[in-house]
């Protein structure tokens, strides 16, 4: 697997680490775990996709997951 610094250049992917593995499949991992709650969510770190616009699919639905529950954090305290 290597890490491919042209695809992780972009904002899209600001806090997450792009590989592409030797079969060509996309893998993202963030570089910071989410907080327990959110992970308890059900958020992943690691996420994975057979071309870029799959992982930015996917990347965006675990940033989701993050923002739902940080806003349900919010509106609690």
């Amino acid at each position: 697997m290597t890490h491919d610094r042209a695809v992780a250049a972009g904002p899209v992917f600001a806090g997450w680490r792009i590989m592409r593995s030797d079969a060509g499949r996309f893998w993202a991992t963030r570089e910071r775990p989410f907080p327990r709650a959110v992970e308890d969510a059900g958020a992943h770190r690691t996420v994975d996709a057979d071309d870029l616009v799959g992982l930015c699919q996917a990347i965006a639905a675990q940033e989701g997951i993050a923002e739902r529950k940080r806003r349900i954090v919010r509106t609690t305290r």
